[in-house]
């Protein structure tokens, strides 16, 4: 029993020289800064569209006096998908802890990459936020696209909203940019981005449709105002948790054992485990 315990050990000790190894590669550090500043422009240009129909200008017949759910929807899609494309081959373009939770509970990530990529998005966002409090500066009050609930909708009922928006996308991220699939013709980016313009054009009106803890998260923090914000974190999270394990254990099983995952979430080593049981191609969007 003692060379069992032993054994234990050993095995203990490479996984976790394993996991800091990873920190220590440059290509972690790469990923790391391209969820940063993929998130201050994803979040600058959306948010940004929102705010506009405050500032009309007359003499170019551009003047909308009420918020456009279309041209807003479309910002953040194609803000999404031109990001994806952009740095999906550095960090898989996450750019929401909801995709990175389910990416992680998919054994796409591991658990450190995935923290690190939270907090990069947070930060990434927080720093649009406030170069958008610069640039709207003279409006009064300029809340920055913070997410709150709409007259007639209680927690609950937005909490839902929440987790049902960003289920549909989190499950859509992880089906385009399965490895075991070969079927996938069309741009998993572009198929990403319009899955975050169909979340904003139903959630707007109910909730401003958070769908990304991350994005309103910076709005919040610049804004100084985090009513009723667990629910844009609590209702994303889940809705990417549930997406993530519906997936993998109902829709399209992996054949993988569990030590095999605790191996990806510790090292982050995925292509050193077969998890699928599978030699297909992955889709490109996961880095190298």
């Amino acid at each position: 029993s003692q060379s069992i315990k032993g054994g234990d050990k050993e095995l203990n000790k490479d996984e976790t020289s394993k996991m800091v190894s990873e920190i220590k590669k440059k290509a972690f550090w790469r990923a790391v800064v391209a969820e940063f500043l993929a998130m201050i422009i994803f979040v600058f240009i959306s948010i940004g569209s929102a705010l506009g129909f405050q500032f009309p200008i007359g003499t170019n017949r551009t003047v909308t006096p009420t918020q456009d759910n279309v041209k807003v929807s479309l910002a953040f899609g194609l803000a999404i998908a031109t990001m994806a494309q952009s740095v999906g081959h550095v960090s898989g373009a996450h750019l929401n802890p909801a995709v990175t939770l389910g990416c992680l509970l998919s054994c796409q990530i591991s658990l450190l990459k995935a923290v690190m990529y939270m907090i990069a998005q947070c930060l990434g966002a927080v720093v649009a936020a406030a170069i958008l409090q610069g640039v709207t500066s003279s409006l009064t009050p300029n809340l920055l696209g913070l997410n709150q609930l709409a007259g007639g909708i209680n927690s609950g009922q937005g909490l839902g909203i929440e987790i049902m928006v960003t289920f549909q996308l989190v499950l859509c991220v992880l089906a385009t940019t399965d490895r075991r699939r070969n079927d996938v013709t069309g741009s998993a980016p572009l198929a990403i981005g319009l899955s975050v313009a169909l979340g904003h054009l139903i959630a707007i009106d109910y909730t401003g449709c958070g769908m990304n803890p991350a994005r309103s998260f910076g709005s919040a923090v610049v804004a100084g105002d985090f009513t009723h914000h667990w629910i844009f974190w609590v209702g994303p999270m889940l809705g990417g948790a549930a997406a993530a394990l519906i997936y993998d254990f109902i829709l399209f099983p992996r054949t993988s054992e569990l030590s095999d995952r605790v191996k990806v979430w510790t090292n982050g080593q995925v292509e050193e485990y077969d998890l699928d049981g599978d030699d297909s191609a992955r889709v490109e969007m996961k880095p190298k």
